[in-house]
């Protein structure tokens, strides 16, 4: 997190730029102006504001707070207003109050410049308390620690933190300026897909939802992936969509049950057009106080992505790559080398850490050992090594990660197949089963799939991947051949979408970016929980309002479900 008082900087400056635009805060409302909006200009002006007690001290002031910033209140001390007084005074913190004053300047040498209304104060005159708050299960301030369970279940209150104001609305700001940028410039049409749908194969866990008819299920999508291949089919040309998707895996600090991605679907593009959209589409939408962005991105291929980094996401904001000592091995007569030499594509690889022997300690050399043991026979072992490093140089005050800097990058070639993780034997698609496979590689895709390389694509920030496209399939042939061949899936469950692909289908490609991902790497969060507003908890749990919940036997004999309760039941016990 940012120190408060950057944040604050922050996120004053990001108001600031609403009211150069003009915009009305006030309208509709019956408050003259918002907390966070009185200058000097303003001094002599009766005004009504509305907020919640931030902080009040010995009868004398108070600080007011709305969505948009601060305000001192003067309580006033005459016999005159002594019922205002008394009631200001006797307000809990976090109370709702309205107050009619007028504005003043504050007194010579008590000026606070860290708040944009600093210059200024508000002389009470009247005073309402619209909603007294109860004793809070925490203070709301940024600076005062809380566990993520309690801030969740709590959200409503944690929504009013600094943090969460500024997360929310630099999300809601990039958000329209990525619609300006695709709708207006570029002319995508934004359209809604069904999140009620069947099953699908492959990829990720779906969630089940039951219907009337007894023994089917619609399915929430895991994306809009079918949906924006068949609008292209439909000759709508370009699409998009802030769109909804889900899957039912554990969550992570990077992953939820539900999620949004932009997600973009055209007509007659390559890759390369697909980059360049999605590279002016984050340059234009970049929020000015992050800096700025550069184009076009660096690409490179997976593999060397995994020969220089170890993994298909690397972070390029730090050296340390993975070097081939193998040549440099093969002279020397320690045993086990020469042993892992003799097999087949046998290697060996090291990392070099600058200033390693300096910065760590006994115990990260044997925390690196444990990790490589408990990672053994996985090609991602080294990447995971490399990083684990780099937390231990920084942990130990050695500055490897800028949070302020901004490193994109294209991962490109990937395979179209790896081997299933459950039965090597078989094959799975590598990003999902409508992915083309590389022009260059399409004649191997009949005689050695495992060669085929696709036109996937992935976009990495910081070791992060924040979105992934491709060029599709549009011929109904080979598609059938990828899903009954190679992938051995039953397509009649995509019958709908083959039978679409023989109309006339145009060659089409798209992306998804991954919004509440990358707007945490903007704001530097360490979890996408902290830029969405009613996130689930790390085992997917929605601890507000505890769901889910368990439905009584009448409520599902409509859908033809029963439940095993005494299963249930030890679920209960032990959640």
């Amino acid at each position: 997190y940012l120190y408060p008082n950057v944040l604050h900087q922050l996120y004053w400056g990001y108001r600031e730029s609403f009211l150069c635009i003009h915009l009305n805060f006030n309208s509709f409302v019956t408050r003259t102006n918002t907390c966070g909006e009185l200058r000097s200009a303003h001094v002599g002006q009766e005004v009504t504001l509305y907020g919640w007690i931030q902080y009040q001290r010995q009868g004398l002031f108070l600080v007011l707070r709305d969505f948009q910033g601060l305000t001192q209140i003067i309580i006033p001390q005459d016999e005159a207003h002594s019922h205002v007084k008394k009631l200001l005074s006797n307000a809990p913190v976090e109370s709702v109050v309205r107050v009619t004053g007028t504005v003043s300047l504050r007194p010579p040498g008590q000026e606070n410049p860290k708040m944009p209304t600093g210059d200024i104060e508000v002389k009470v005159e009247t005073a309402e308390i619209l909603n007294s708050c109860k004793k809070l299960p925490f203070e709301i301030k940024d600076f005062i620690k809380k566990t993520e369970a309690l801030r969740m279940q709590y959200r409503y209150l944690d929504l009013r933190s600094f943090q969460l104001q500024y997360n929310l609305r630099l999300r809601s700001q990039i958000v329209m300026r990525m619609r300006e940028y695709l709708c207006n410039l570029h002319g995508f049409v934004d359209v809604e897909t069904p999140t009620l749908f069947k099953r699908t194969p492959g990829g990720a866990k779906e969630f089940l939802v039951p219907s009337r008819e007894a023994g089917k299920f619609y399915s929430l999508p895991q994306s809009p992936q079918q949906f924006k291949q068949l609008l292209m089919v439909g000759g709508l040309d370009r699409y998009f969509q802030v769109a909804r998707c889900y899957r039912d895996e554990g969550s992570r600090p990077d992953r939820q049950p539900e999620f949004t991605q932009i997600d973009i679907e055209m007509s007659f593009v390559d890759q390369a057009g697909i980059q360049r959209l999605i590279e002016g589409l984050l340059q234009y939408s970049w929020p000015e106080e992050r800096g700025s962005i550069t184009t076009p991105f660096p690409s490179m291929t997976y593999e060397e992505s995994l020969a220089d980094y170890g993994t298909d996401k690397p972070d390029t904001r730090f050296g340390m790559k993975i070097v081939d000592i193998s040549d440099f091995l093969r002279r020397s007569d320690i045993r086990f080398v020469q042993n892992a030499l003799s097999y087949p594509r046998g290697t060996v690889k090291a990392i070099c850490i600058p200033q390693g022997m300096r910065y760590l300690k006994n115990k990260d050399l044997e925390s690196l050992k444990e990790s490589a043991k408990s990672q053994f026979n996985q090609c991602s072992a080294l990447g995971s090594l490399r990083l684990e490093s780099a937390d231990l140089l920084e942990a130990a005050g050695l500055v490897l990660r800028d949070p302020t800097v901004f490193h994109f990058l294209w991962v490109v070639d990937f395979p179209l197949f790896l081997p299933n993780e459950e039965n090597p034997t078989e094959l799975e698609s590598a990003h999902h089963p409508f992915t083309a496979p590389h022009p260059s590689d399409t004649s191997l895709l009949y005689s050695d799939p495992t060669k085929v390389r696709s036109q996937h694509y992935d976009l990495v920030l910081n070791g992060n991947e924040v979105g992934g496209g491709s060029i599709r399939i549009h011929s109904a042939e080979q598609q059938r051949f990828v899903l009954e061949k190679v992938l051995k899936e039953d397509s009649e469950v995509l019958s709908h979408l083959l039978e679409a692909l023989e109309f006339g289908a145009p060659p089409h490609g798209g992306i998804a970016l991954g919004l509440d991902r990358l707007i945490s790497l903007i704001v530097d969060a360490p979890s996408i929980r902290d830029v969405i507003a009613f996130p689930k908890s790390f085992k997917g749990r929605d601890l507000m309002g505890n769901a889910p919940d368990y439905v009584t036997p009448e409520e599902l004999e409509p859908y033809h479900i029963q439940v095993s309760w005494p299963l249930a039941e030890k679920e209960a016990k032990n959640p």
